[in-house]
């Protein structure tokens, strides 16, 4: 898989599937609009890329700072080619009675709103391209195995991620004449530094918490973040051209029971 020239946007950009996707997508040619909260840690990923990078930090949960970001693609390399919808946070482990609101909301506007806003930026360029140039795009939303199969202690996070790949499937219905494909990765927990914050803070001890996350995997461990990222890079491969609306599972056979 070869992506030169490509222009590539990335939010979540400085976690695990962030990071490692951009640096994937810059070895095999791409140019890079990378997106996350904090400006520090942009800066510092983007000084380890000889590739063209350049970045903008912003909140998800705003429709302005997504509409940025595609204008700065735009602008500074003349397209918008993919989009990896990345960035997302998790709630801590509790029952539905016990789910802070405040938390729950925030996990919705990051998780489900963060992806609708974006798709509501990157849809309408790329769409344009394919009318005036014949090449529109791709756009990878990152969803969870926790979108397509219920997760208890987990509720509100699946609810979000059940919608992204709602999210998904609809604008790829809206988008196909468009010249636009909308697909979803669908990831188990991989070992990121968010899943080990996760660990970390459950109530019952990171060994229980691990131990409940991957008691039901058929291969009986999390992922690796390179397992997520090749799935990524299949799901936004130009010549991947007849592949839309679709969810890829990536979840060492957790669905699948």
């Amino acid at each position: 898989m070869r992506f030169d020239g490509t222009t590539v946007l990335i939010t979540g950009a400085t976690g695990g599937f962030g990071s490692h996707t951009a640096r994937r997508f810059a070895e095999l040619g791409a140019r890079l609009v990378l997106g996350d909260l904090n400006a520090e840690p942009l800066e510092t990923l983007a000084k380890t890329f000889t590739s063209d990078v350049i970045t903008l930090a912003g909140d998800v949960r705003d429709p302005a700072y997504h509409r940025a970001l595609v204008s700065l693609a735009v602008d500074r390399f003349g397209s918008l080619d993919c989009a990896v919808n990345n960035a997302g946070i998790v709630q801590p482990m509790s029952r539905i009675p016990d789910t802070d609101p405040v938390v729950a909301k925030n996990v919705i506007d990051v998780d489900l709103m963060g992806v609708f806003y974006a798709l509501q930026a990157q849809l309408p360029v790329m769409s344009a391209q394919f009318e005036s140039a014949g090449t529109g795009g791709a756009i990878v939303n990152i969803a969870s195995a926790a979108g397509l199969i219920g997760s208890p202690f987990l509720a509100i996070y699946a609810a979000a991620k059940h919608g992204v790949v709602g999210l998904t499937r609809s604008a790829a219905a809206e988008y196909g004449r468009k010249g636009v494909r909308v697909n979803a990765v669908c990831p188990s927990f991989a070992n990121t530094n968010m899943l080990n914050d996760f660990l970390d803070a459950s109530p019952n001890g990171r060994e229980a918490a691990e131990h409940a996350l991957t008691r039901g995997i058929p291969m009986g461990r999390v992922g690796r973040v390179d397992e997520m990222v090749q799935a990524i890079l299949f799901a936004a491969y130009p010549q991947n051209s007849f592949m839309t609306g679709e969810t890829l599972s990536v979840d060492g056979g957790l669905a699948a029971v």
